[in-house]
């Protein structure tokens, strides 16, 4: 009968301890990070045509490599206005992943740099998360001369906003964790 108590109490206790860690984060759900497999993001000029440009990675880590495209080249000496849809296309339907950015709008921002031969300039960032700092799922630039070159657009999660330039897009202090970075080949005709 001794026996038969220890390992009711046995049980009691592992039992007790399963229900304390599973919940370590003082009662609120932890919400793990999402997969990223597509950013499309539309650029808008009252010049001429959208521009679309896609990244998709529907494996993942997987062999495939990422498939990145641009529907057409940016024009010469023009103002885009652009916005952008974060999906993840494993799920059926996609899930937008867009909408859990702007639900945690503090926690991320997106980062915009520009290979110095690639004459983009004045990139200013449309939104802000509820404390008025920078967002980016919609931002604006200034295109130069023709050129080619590489724009890279960073997520970063869990940042200090409040870090020496972050508020005007500077990734160095920014700090947190990287969710997706991809390189764009641009090119301005």
């Amino acid at each position: 009968m001794k026996i038969l108590k220890i390992i009711a109490l046995f049980f009691t206790v592992t039992l007790f301890l399963n229900s304390c860690s599973n919940n370590d984060n003082g009662g609120n759900p932890i919400n793990e990070e999402e997969l990223i497999t597509t950013i499309r993001i539309t650029l808008v000029t009252n010049q001429g045509p959208n521009v679309v440009l896609e990244y998709r990675d529907l494996d993942g880590d997987g062999p495939n490599a990422p498939i990145i495209t641009s529907s057409s080249d940016l024009l010469a000496n023009a103002t885009y206005i652009a916005s952008m849809v974060i999906l993840n296309e494993t799920e059926s339907p996609a899930v937008d992943i867009t909408l859990e950015i702007k639900e945690e709008d503090i926690a991320h921002q997106f980062f915009y740099q520009v290979d110095s031969g690639l004459n983009i300039s004045n990139i200013t960032y449309l939104d802000q998360d509820e404390n008025g700092n920078p967002l980016g799922l919609e931002f604006s630039f200034q295109t130069g001369e023709p050129s080619v070159g590489n724009m890279t657009i960073t997520l970063r999660h869990d940042l200090d906003k409040f870090a020496q330039g972050v508020s005007n897009g500077i990734l160095t202090n920014a700090g947190g964790d990287t969710d997706i970075s991809v390189t764009f080949p641009l090119g301005i005709q």
